[in-house]
């Protein structure tokens, strides 16, 4: 059997690890657009600061897939203990934001208590994510924190989300939000309070690590992005880099609304899944690496903000990950910028965004003029984030119905569209391989 992989990430290297070793499989052909594999994974340099497309790190619940990825980093891995923070009102919440409101104003901390212990929504049914909030949570919590920052990294209301991102997250007892309030502030999500990161070279290892132990049943194919897909008498015929390559099955791991419209075969793609494929969502990123004099941010990793004011939904400390990640007597941040095609950040130069980055670190007081700034370097990515619009089950589930009839798998986040992170992805990997 012949397989050609669509793109060359976490998902299609993982897929191919798991895959090689199966006596019916003879080939394994992976086709990366980019110059390097990696895709969501990949990792920048900026002035010698390495850094990912979002704050990676190396944790799960998962354990086999945690040792997987940690024994693939061998020395080059370090422990960290997460430190995450909200900040509110220049003030540091720890995170998750209802854990503890004892650090608020006393307004806020009314507003927020109150809004809980007397919440009028707790017993109806929920049908969105704002109402998922609003039940759970209470009017405070939900807009004073959940829901402006939800808008920011989602850049959708809220109220046109499903509940797939938010549906695990349990409704805390009353009496531990009374003993936040008072000040009995607990660790939360505790599975996610020590993670691992590489200690050079940035998420990227990982991918580089992985791509060492592929036998020579596989190959990379880089710089060839894939252009069409065809199906011929049962066979797959995939057009990519101006050379065809022929295929048992298809794997995609590159995005289901890009794939869709470019899928041809003898008996024309229903026009229901077409229009599924056309309706999918998702969100681009704007990554601004930042380096500054002096550190305001103490001994923390991610910050979480929801004001409006501020044009970055988190900002990470470089820094926290160690030596290889910072300049001396500097601190380096990365800020993140959600947007969609054709909105106001998509049309907004990179002169106008720095700009905005300069205004909203002094904002929440991490510079005290832009002055501050040493320098600051933009970078885009196209896709970022799956949107999980009131539509997006329903959508994709026809679409990965009708691509499995046809023997081509879907497998990573943009693949099958869904919000994954890197453990996901390979328990995902390994259980498309054993169906093979």
């Amino acid at each position: 059997m012949h397989i050609v992989i669509l793109g060359g990430g976490l998902s299609a290297i993982s897929a191919s690890l798991f895959l090689q070793d199966k006596p019916n499989i003879e080939k394994i052909v992976i086709l990366e657009k980019e110059e390097v594999p990696g895709g969501l994974c990949r990792t920048f340099s900026t002035n010698g600061i390495e850094w990912d497309i979002g704050p990676h790190i190396i944790f799960s619940k998962d354990k086999e897939v945690l040792s997987f990825m940690n024994q693939s980093l061998e020395e080059n891995n370090e422990q960290h203990r997460r430190s995450n923070r909200i900040i509110h009102d220049k003030r540091f919440i720890q995170y998750p934001f209802e854990n503890d409101l004892s650090k608020l104003s006393e307004h806020d901390k009314f507003v927020c208590l109150n809004g809980f212990l007397h919440n009028p929504y707790e017993n109806y049914p929920v049908a969105n994510m704002l109402q998922f909030f609003l039940r759970t949570f209470g009017e405070g919590i939900t807009n004073m924190y959940l829901r402006p920052y939800n808008e920011k990294i989602w850049k959708f209301d809220p109220a046109f989300m499903d509940t797939q991102m938010v549906e695990r997250i349990p409704r805390p007892p009353k009496e531990d939000i009374i003993k936040s309030a008072a000040g009995e502030t607990v660790d939360g999500y505790t599975h996610q309070l020590y993670f691992n990161y590489p200690k050079t070279g940035g998420t990227e290892s990982l991918i580089k690590a992985l791509v060492k132990k592929l036998s020579d049943k596989v190959e990379i194919v880089t710089s060839a992005e894939v252009k069409a897909v065809e199906k011929r008498s049962g066979k797959f015929v995939i057009t990519a880099k101006e050379t065809t390559y022929e295929a048992d099955k298809v794997i995609s791991t590159i995005p289901m609304d890009q794939l869709v419209p470019m899928y041809a075969t003898e008996t024309p793609v229903p026009e229901e899944v077409k229009d599924c494929a056309h309706a999918l969502h998702h969100n681009s990123i704007a990554i601004c690496i930042v380096n500054v004099k002096k550190d305001f941010a103490g001994d923390n990793y991610a910050f979480m903000i929801a004001d409006r004011n501020v044009i970055f939904h988190r900002i990470s400390k470089l820094d926290f990950m160690g030596k290889c990640y910072h300049l001396p007597d500097t601190v380096t941040y990365m800020a993140e910028i959600t947007y969609r095609t054709d909105d106001i950040y998509d049309k907004m130069s990179e002169e106008e965004m720095e700009k905005q980055v300069a205004n909203g670190l002094e904002r929440i007081g991490f510079i005290e003029s832009p002055e501050d700034i040493n320098f600051i370097k933009i970078k885009r990515f196209d896709y970022a984030y799956v949107i999980y619009d009131l539509m997006h089950k329903q959508n994709t589930s026809k679409i990965i119905e009708y691509l499995a009839r046809e023997g081509i798998y879907v497998n990573g986040r943009f693949g099958s569209f869904a919000y994954l992170n890197m453990d996901a992805i390979i328990r995902q990997s390994i259980n498309l391989a054993a169906n093979f």
